[in-house]
């Protein structure tokens, strides 16, 4: 299926060079019964579509034995590049160390519970060298979707995207899906990055759109996680997402274009 595109009337810059490196950003904490499959099958399938990259993973203070198998992937895949996350801990601050430590001039953030089809990874990739800032994938789109979605998160999830889509005035319809890729000019003119937590999933994505960068979506799919424990805790993340959402929305109508798309 094509890609939608909802935002900038106007097609990409065709100029653009090409881009040299993907960093592919996974943060993990206690992953240690899927993180090997994760970066193995991400590897092969960027391998095989010669997609130049780098895996960063970021363990974010596991406490079981996941950096001592990222230590031994290393040995044998150079492309990996693991990460300690050594101070304050979150979701957030985990995407944040691993952008920074990261060497791509474009960033996938991705789960390391491999619920990520890493097939889209190289179709997210493609659509960055046309000349796309960002590409967002969504679950809910024709041709994409959901399995095994637990039904209580399902329905929080479509009445909090719905309700960004009807602040904000725009078509994506899967704004908090972590699941996105930007170029590294994108992501440098989001920053400060102030969400801690799995609300930076939100900040990135409406920061890029509030800021003029160009952007399309996709429809891709995901699968609940088939080891460990989900570690989003919607009880908890209720607030941080209203204050992000709140917070763009603000600098969206009152900034007067003071935080626009400065990189050129």
């Amino acid at each position: 299926m094509e890609p939608t595109t909802h935002s900038i009337p106007l097609p990409p810059e065709p100029a653009r060079p090409p881009l040299q490196l993907l960093s592919i950003v996974l943060p993990a904490r206690d992953e240690a019964g899927c993180i090997a499959a994760t970066v193995e099958h991400l590897h092969l399938e960027l391998k095989l579509n010669e997609v130049p990259h780098e895996i960063v993973v970021v363990d974010d203070g596991s406490s079981d034995a996941t950096w001592a198998i990222l230590q031994e992937i290393k040995t044998r895949l150079p492309e990996l590049a693991p990460v300690q996350n050594t101070g304050l801990h979150g979701f957030g601050r985990a995407i944040i160390h691993g952008i920074d430590s990261s060497r791509g001039d474009a960033v996938v953030i991705m789960m390391a519970d491999e619920s990520d089809d890493c097939r889209d990874v190289v179709r997210y990739w493609k659509l960055l060298n046309e000349g796309w800032d960002c590409v967002f994938g969504s679950r809910f789109l024709k041709g994409g979707g959901v399995i095994d979605y637990p039904w209580l998160k399902l329905r929080i999830n479509r009445l909090a995207n719905l309700f960004i889509r009807t602040l904000f005035g725009f078509g994506l319809n899967d704004t908090t899906n972590a699941f996105k890729a930007y170029r590294r000019t994108v992501l440098d003119g989001c920053r400060p990055f102030l969400s801690p937590h799995f609300n930076l999933t939100v900040e990135l994505p409406l920061k890029a759109v509030v800021r003029g960068f160009t952007w399309t979506v996709i429809p891709i799919t995901w699968r609940n996680r088939r080891s460990g424990e989900a570690k989003l805790k919607i009880r908890e993340m209720g607030s941080r997402y209203f204050f992000i959402v709140a917070y763009v929305w603000l600098e969206k109508y009152f900034s007067r274009g003071d935080y626009g798309n400065r990189v050129t």
